[in-house]
């Protein structure tokens, strides 16, 4: 007997249960935070440069032989104290000359004095008032004389002072860049040495233009209050905090042709002379204050062209965003457009997620560490198992 074969499928198809249909996936979970304004500090961060407050070149005042080296190279020197000895022996000479030109100068003068008193007296007998003007412009010059000796004096007298050569300022003085014999110049350009102030110290820090006009707009929007005095601190080349604050000296005021940028100068207590001019280090300004929303680093991804972007949930499927942020703040972005608060902020559950799938939202915070912990539910009474064991 025969069997066709479309009756053998047929009664396989039959005998073959029936294939059951799969379960659709369920919505993809995902832990979200919900966001809020917040006042949040304006700083910013800029290179810099430590500066010497003070530097004094010691050159000469006057020309002679180094006879002297009176400090030691590399301390601390006070200022007025001496440096270096010029040969004096010039320099005394016209002191003595200069005093014996005042002594003879002052001779003349009473005797010129003397002249016209008696003149004075004989006038009308013996005398004409033509002596007497003779005797009074006699006295003028004898004065007048007298007044250019005590100058000079006082020139020479001066110049043998400078033959002690010392420091204008306190600081630290370098090592002499003469010896002993060597003939020094009045007006040299060459330094016999250098005087450099480090406590305080000086540190410039370069702003570009840009975002000082950004800071400017945001002032007139009322998006940012300005304080009163301007604070920084310092990040020093080995990545360590400097320890002390810093005060605006200086603001700039012009803008530098080749770097776009600005340069403030903020003045840094340096007791302890870690700061030494020259020295790169990074400086952060805080500005004022700001409203802002704040995005944590961990939720948000920046692509290829600079472009800042963050999951959000919207009506139950996930949506991304492009965001704007103006620095950032404790591991956070400082978003100023793209979300907004109340917007619920995706903080956990990345992968996979695409545009417009449906997700189901967990809140979530981020603990001490910057970890993403999920809230524990609510009981029955609506009170957290957290808070029933605090109690």
């Amino acid at each position: 007997m025969r069997i066709s074969l479309y009756a053998l499928l047929g009664i396989a198809l039959t005998a073959a249960p029936a294939v059951a249909q799969q379960p659709p996936m369920p919505p993809k979970q995902v832990g979200v935070i919900e966001l809020q304004m917040q006042k949040v500090p304006r700083i910013v961060t800029l290179p810099g440069r430590a500066v010497a407050g003070e530097e004094a070149a010691i050159r000469p005042r006057v020309s002679g032989m180094v006879t002297e080296i009176l400090y030691i190279g590399g301390s601390p020197i006070a200022a007025g104290a001496p440096m270096f000895r010029i040969d004096a022996t010039i320099y005394e000479a016209d002191v003595i000359a200069a005093e014996s030109e005042v002594a003879a100068a002052a001779a003349v003068s009473r005797q010129a004095q003397a002249t016209l008193e008696r003149a004075r007296r004989l006038v009308g007998s013996g005398t004409t008032p033509v002596d007497v003007e003779n005797a009074e412009a006699a006295l003028e010059q004898a004065l007048a004389r007298e007044k250019a000796a005590k100058a000079a004096l006082t020139l020479a007298e001066a110049q043998l002072g400078w033959t002690t050569v010392t420091s204008p300022i306190d600081g630290m003085a370098s090592v002499a860049e003469v010896s002993v014999g060597d003939l020094v110049s009045a007006g040299q350009p060459e330094a016999m040495a250098t005087v450099t102030r480090l406590d305080p110290i000086d540190v410039d820090m370069y702003e570009p233009s840009a975002r000082i006009l950004r800071v400017y707009d945001d002032i007139a929007a009322g998006r940012l209050q300005v304080h009163d005095k301007l604070k920084a601190t310092l990040t020093l080349e080995n990545g360590q905090t400097y320890s002390v604050g810093g005060t605006l000296l200086s603001p700039g005021f012009t803008v530098s042709t080749t770097t776009g940028a600005v340069d403030n100068r903020f003045r840094f207590e340096n007791p302890d002379r870690r700061l030494l001019p020259g020295m790169f280090v990074r400086g952060q300004i805080e500005i004022g204050v700001a409203e802002a929303v704040l995005v944590s680093q961990s939720a948000a991804t920046r692509d290829r062209t600079g472009q800042l972007t963050a999951w959000v949930v919207e009506d139950g499927k996930a949506v991304q965003r492009q965001l704007t942020d103006d620095g950032t703040y404790q591991n956070h972005w400082i978003v100023t457009a793209g979300v907004q608060p109340g917007d619920l902020l995706v903080a956990d559950g990345f992968n996979g997620l695409m545009a417009g799938m449906e997700v189901v939202t967990v809140p979530v915070i981020y603990d001490d560490a910057g970890v993403v912990q999920t809230l524990p539910a609510p009981d029955a009474a609506g009170d957290t198992p957290a808070a029933d064991q605090a109690e």
